[in-house]
């Protein structure tokens, strides 16, 4: 037998794998575009089998679609969401800027399939075209922004928000078995008053917490889908209640919340939503490089370094020196944190190239969203269960370098002044003393006084010390 068959279509006649349940104009973008071998992820090609799936149930439901035509389209775009069809779907990212390709790869995939469920239960004489029948009512001009719309939402909510969550729940448990041990505090990478690991972490929660905000927010508008805008956002060779019926329908099917767009040249035109989504998604990696950076100086050691905190041993750190250990799980976030600050750019870059009634630039908007939030939520979730969940405080090393913490002569401000403190902090560096030592030879404050002053656990709680 041969390796191909010979498809057709306006063009005229085209090789095709023998196996592949993608037709001509798949093949034609498979040749026409080897450029990086990257295909769209599971995600996308899971949601452009919903869209399949709920435009063939509108259009029977509205009349405008045969109902066994309907019946055989559904059952095939069902095997898509399932992933049975991955492999046909060659396409590299690098493509037409519509993601058309994608779209007749889609139609293809599901038209032959169908054919093949019709024909197994003696429907011969049902022939189900991939324009005609799986893309009726719809154009590639907006299935592809409701595909990347539909992905991003679904990923954002399933994924990338539990992951969000669970983080800040990591830092706010461990923060709160850490509450009372007070360490140095930091800033421009020196010694400044204390704080408590508690509050370090609720700090960190709430840079999680106001991510999920942010990414929820972006949700909203990213919820609104121009399906139903056909080619240029005027509707033409759809039903009138399309889109509104097709927004409800796969809110039911895939238990999101969605909406048809009120302004179909809005949201065919631009992907300002998409580009609002990047742009949290790169504030969440600026916090998770933060924390991850945190994390790294804290575990800096163990006998050069802070050494404040040990951070899990996960595996050797080197193959040359023995016994090395290296913080690799938040090494891991910051290489994350730069792809996904990279992305936005391209994201950026991709939008501005809304010209007139379409972005051109679709599949790379696309790739580089949809790789930001499934980052995310992975890198997200190993840092909470590999690093966070079982870290251990060096309470030892944190006391002996908190008492001789010349800065916390600050408490000390207001009775003796600062000129007074900055003398004493002056003597306890150079000598390497405690400050406390320093204090009570400079002052004739009694060691009650003294230790009133310098509790650190109190310069934790704000307010004056005397």
């Amino acid at each position: 037998m041969s390796d191909f068959r010979i498809e057709k279509d306006s063009m005229g006649e085209i090789k095709v794998p023998a196996d592949a349940y993608y037709g001509a104009q798949t093949q034609r973008a498979v040749n026409n575009f080897p450029i990086s071998g990257i295909t769209f992820p599971r995600h996308f090609i899971q949601a452009l089998g919903y869209i399949k799936i709920t435009a063939a149930t509108v259009n029977r439901d509205l009349g405008k679609l045969d109902a066994d035509i309907a019946k055989y389209i559904i059952a095939a775009s069902e095997e898509v969401v399932e992933g049975k069809y991955d492999k046909d779907f060659p396409i590299d990212i690098y493509q037409t800027g519509s993601g058309t390709s994608t779209n007749m790869n889609a139609n293809e995939v599901i038209s032959k399939r169908a054919n093949e469920l019709a024909s197994k239960d003696g429907n011969n004489d049902l022939k189900i075209h991939p324009n005609d029948h799986v893309n009726f009512g719809q154009s590639s001009n907006d299935v592809i922004p409701t595909t990347i719309r539909i992905s991003a939402y679904l990923l954002a909510k399933n994924e990338l928000i539990p992951s969000l969550t669970h983080l800040k729940e990591t830092f706010l448990k461990r923060g709160e078995d850490l509450k009372d041990i007070v360490k140095t505090g930091r800033t421009h990478l020196m010694d400044a008053m204390p704080v408590t690991f508690g509050q370090v972490f609720s700090g960190y929660a709430r840079q999680m917490e106001l991510g999920v905000e942010r990414v929820q927010s972006a949700m909203e508008r990213l919820s609104e889908l121009p399906q139903g805008g056909t080619a240029v956002g005027t509707g033409l060779n759809t039903h009138p209640d399309f889109g509104k019926k097709f927004a409800e329908k796969i809110g039911e099917l895939t238990g999101g919340s969605f909406s048809e767009t009120s302004n179909h040249f809005e949201s065919q035109g631009s992907v300002d939503t998409l580009v609002e989504l990047s742009g949290q998604l790169k504030t969440i990696a600026v916090s998770l490089m933060k924390i991850a950076n945190d994390l790294r100086w804290m575990n800096s050691g163990p006998n050069s370094g802070l050494s404040e905190i040990t951070l899990p041993a996960l595996q050797p750190g080197s193959s040359i020196m023995p016994g090395k250990i290296n913080p690799v799980i938040e090494e891991s976030v910051t290489m994350v944190c730069a792809q996904v600050i990279g992305n936005d750019a391209a994201v950026t870059v991709g939008g501005q190239a809304g010209n007139f009634e379409l972005n051109v630039m679709l599949p790379v908007v696309a790739l580089n969203l949809l790789q930001s939030l499934k980052l995310l939520a992975n890198v997200s979730r190993n840092l909470a269960d590999k690093s966070i969940a079982n870290l251990s405080v060096n309470t030892e090393k944190i006391k002996e370098k908190l008492k001789k913490n010349p800065i916390l002569v600050t408490a000390l401000n207001p009775i003796i002044g600062y000129e007074t403190g900055a003398k004493i902090a002056k003597k306890a560096f150079a000598e390497n003393r405690a400050l406390k030592e320093v204090a009570k030879e400079m002052t004739d404050l009694s060691d009650k006084e003294l230790d009133e002053a310098l509790d650190p656990i109190k310069m934790t709680k704000g307010g004056f010390t005397e």
